[in-house]
């Protein structure tokens, strides 16, 4: 019963929240429910000058989920195949290898630049920070969020080309991201993904191959049968089941495989979005239904997170130090990450034409979200939990309220007007 009444209550949070963003405040729903979400918990803080109950109650409810659990294991694949299935193959076929570069290399390249430029803050403010564990901070803050950026890019009008890199580098970054944060957590004397603290280099190399690698095949494979049960069938209810079956199944076993549970969903997603796979598997009705459905659970898990980034206030530990310390750590994950691009985007800029200031927009246009609150949830008190823990919450809000808001503005000062792509009525395919 308890678990019904959580739900019930961020349903009802959720709802309310999103019904005063559409009425009053007009912003884009994920931004919109966490800003709202936020200040309903500075006035639980409030409240707590005249009568601790509510915050009280308030904090035994979040103290009751499990955030890491719920998203990373329970939402994600849910949201990871909404988004994948709408994102345009085509274009995304075209930007494949600077998407796989900025995936990788660039996730790799920023995880040591923040470390380090991290490690250097850290112990000059006063806290005893090893570098292994700036290094996990760094692969935790560095990916950018798949959910908080398709949430925000569908309405921020950034040209298709640009939007396409950062969309697709998001949903597979994301991924990457994770086995980094593993693999780093496992070197720093944390539980390995089996539960054993393997650090030869040897175990790594092989973790991380399996992880990424096998979660790409892992994916292909999954989609590839969604493909031929939707093509062998026309009945739009079941059809909407095969889906679903796909993300959930696909998930646990992914996992139960010690795969990369997020890159193998991307994949199936992919594939089964594709306009070739859903011409030929799909008719007109169970396209509409599909497309519906999975509308419906991006939309009502997206509105369910960002509430839950809200209330996760409550558990955040604002210390003056910790909070002086996230806010230059704004500065330094961001001018990492521009410069993670730099590189990769002058070796691809020529061949596939990008447009002007791609490495600023898209260092802008990165945005973090709950993941990264997540990965820092999962990192043990003796690891410097509540400093990393509060650093990150203050990026990722940051992130997702002011560079969330203003990407559009910015695209369309460095690009100019004309390149711009209408914000309504854009075809997702």
């Amino acid at each position: 019963m308890d678990l019904f009444i959580i739900a019930s209550i961020l349903i009802v949070f959720s709802a309310l929240f999103g019904y005063l963003n559409v009425r009053f405040l007009k912003l884009p729903n994920t931004i919109g429910l966490m800003i709202i979400a936020i200040l309903f918990t500075l006035g639980l803080f409030l409240s707590n000058l005249i009568d601790p109950r509510l915050l009280n109650l308030a904090e035994v409810l979040v103290g009751k989920i499990d955030f890491k659990t719920v998203l990373l294991d329970v939402m994600l694949g849910f949201l990871l195949f909404a988004g994948a299935m709408h994102t345009n193959f085509n274009q995304l076929k075209v930007q494949r290898w600077p998407v796989l570069v900025f995936a990788t290399v660039g996730v790799l390249t920023s995880t040591f630049l923040v470390g380090i430029m991290s490690f250097y803050l850290f112990n000059n403010i006063g806290y005893e920070v090893k570098f292994i564990h700036c290094l996990l901070f760094g692969a935790l803050i560095s990916p950018t969020d798949p959910i908080a950026v398709l949430g925000i890019m569908k309405k921020a009008g950034v040209p298709k080309k640009l939007e396409t890199k950062i969309v697709g580098e998001s949903l597979f970054n994301d991924g990457v991201g994770v086995v980094v944060f593993l693999t780093i957590f496992s070197i720093s004397g944390g539980a390995g993904h089996d539960g054993h603290n393997d650090n030869n280099m040897q175990s790594i190399i092989t973790l991380f191959g399996q992880e990424v690698l096998g979660g790409i095949l892992f994916g292909a494979a999954l989609g590839y049968l969604a493909y031929v049960l939707l093509k062998s069938i026309d009945d739009y209810e079941i059809e909407v089941l095969i889906t679903l079956a796909c993300v959930m199944g696909g998930y646990v076993f992914a996992h139960y495989l010690h795969l990369s549970a997020p890159l193998a969903i991307v994949v199936a997603g992919l594939i089964v979005g594709h306009d070739t796979v859903r011409d030929s598997t799909m008719s007109v009705m169970t396209e509409t239904f599909v497309d519906k459905f999975w509308e419906l659970v991006d939309m009502i898990l997206n509105a369910l997170l960002f509430v839950l980034i809200g209330l996760e206030l409550l558990v955040v530990n604002f210390e003056f130090g910790f909070v002086t310390a996230g806010l230059i750590c704004i500065v330094l994950v961001l001018f990492s990450r521009f410069l993670s691009l730099i590189i990769p985007v002058k070796l691809f800029s020529k061949k596939l034409e990008f447009l002007p200031h791609t490495s600023t927009i898209m260092a802008w246009g990165g945005l973090r979200g709950g993941i990264s609150i997540a990965l820092a949830l999962s990192i043990p008190e003796e690891m410097n939990r509540d400093l990393f823990l509060t650093v990150t919450y203050i990026v990722v809000v940051f992130s997702i309220i002011v560079q969330g808001l203003t990407i559009g503005k910015l695209a369309t000062r460095l690009i100019g007007k004309e390149m711009m792509q209408p914000v309504a009525g854009r075809s997702q395919h």
